[in-house]
């Protein structure tokens, strides 16, 4: 596997049109009601603009690890890769955030070797020219992992990060020492036994906020392309549509001020630079027309913990373990006192303390 290192430099003709973009940005007026009602609320918005004009780019924390592209089957993949001699461990994203949000874990998991990549179509990975689901990226991360000398690794994933850290599982289980998880990302096949009270409960939660929270998801899966031409135009735009998810899916209580700011503002400049707003959407597409639903004979035969992060602004619901066990061998269940969907960047200490004692515990 041929490997070239990634330079990020400051990308001086890029932050200064962004900057300019900015300052032109063309606000509606709010809707009536209370702050978020309507999404994403006006103030906050111009806050985070007035900041990112400001932002220094690449930051300091970025900069500072080594970044790396490889082909994998065609397709330009980028990944950090911190090597310390430890047990290897790769750390998967999803959508609307970038490899950013795993970068708070690096200096809290000291005694592993981490590798953390950009999903196909996000920041500085090359887009799928055609349907590219979480199994086709699990199979690029066996193929990445073992190209890196690793034989046997663990995974690390939350929303599409966890789906394909479920599908390494079910492809390649005994490469797998161990899987953890902070939330769930597809539904189990649920034919094996009846409902209990609790996952009848949770189904109700989920009803409820997808009757409200969807509306993304139905035009990401859909019409992707209609809704990119503005994001990837217009600074203010893709700030708007990305920091409404972090707020509401995440611990913020409604205030954007008690998300990481420097997190986030990083997640922002790497879809901005990189064109790649519209090509990460496309995860919902391929994801709702291209993958089928989990099998009655799917089944992720590798020891795992779920870290429950449930603290969301807007409740998802919380999977019970039975829920969990349907599809995954869960040796651990935690439920976390703070911290919602961004949990490696909400609640950093949280997530790594809880990564170190189960795979301390697998070792033992």
């Amino acid at each position: 596997m041929d490997i070239e290192p990634l330079y990020i430099d400051s990308a001086e003709m890029g932050i200064a049109d962004l900057r300019e973009r900015i300052a032109r940005t063309r606000f509606p007026e709010p809707g009536p009601g209370d702050p978020w009602s309507h999404g994403t609320e006006l103030g906050a918005l111009r806050a985070l603009l007035d900041d990112w004009a400001r932002f220094s780019w690449p930051p300091p924390e970025l900069a500072a690890l080594s970044h790396f592209r490889t082909d994998l089957d065609g397709l330009g993949v980028h990944f950090v890769h911190v090597r310390r001699g430890g047990a290897p461990l790769i750390l998967t994203h999803g959508w609307p955030s970038t490899f950013a949000e795993m970068l708070p874990l690096v200096p809290l998991l000291d005694g592993f070797d981490l590798v953390i990549p950009s999903l196909p179509g996000y920041g500085f990975s090359d887009a799928p020219s055609g349907p590219h689901t979480t199994r086709d990226t699990a199979g690029l991360w066996h193929r990445l992992m073992q190209g890196l000398g690793y034989e046997r690794y663990g995974a690390h994933g939350t929303d599409f990060g966890a789906s394909v850290s479920k599908f390494m599982a079910i492809q390649e289980p005994d490469r797998m020492t161990g899987l953890h998880l902070t939330n769930l990302d597809n539904t189990p096949h649920l034919g094996h036994r009846p409902l209990s009270e609790a996952e009848r409960s949770y189904q109700r939660d989920v009803a409820v906020w997808d009757e409200v929270e969807r509306g993304y998801s139905a035009i990401q899966s859909t019409r992707p392309l209609t809704v990119a031409y503005g994001l990837t135009d217009s600074p203010a735009g893709l700030a708007a549509w990305i920091i409404e998810k972090w707020v509401r899916w995440s611990d913020s209580g409604g205030e954007l001020a008690r998300l990481p700011r420097e997190v986030l503002l990083t997640v922002l400049t790497t879809y901005w630079l990189t064109g790649t707003i519209g090509s990460s959407m496309r995860d919902y597409l391929d994801n709702r027309w291209s993958n089928p639903p989990i099998g009655p004979e799917e089944y992720a035969a590798v020891p795992t913990a779920f870290a429950v992060f449930d603290h969301m602004h807007t409740f998802e619901g919380t999977p019970p373990r039975e829920w969990v066990e349907r599809l995954y061998d869960v040796r651990r269940y935690t439920r976390m006192p703070r911290g919602g969907h961004f949990a490696a960047a909400e609640a950093p200490q949280l997530v790594a303390d809880d990564l170190r004692s189960f795979f301390t515990e697998l070792e033992g």
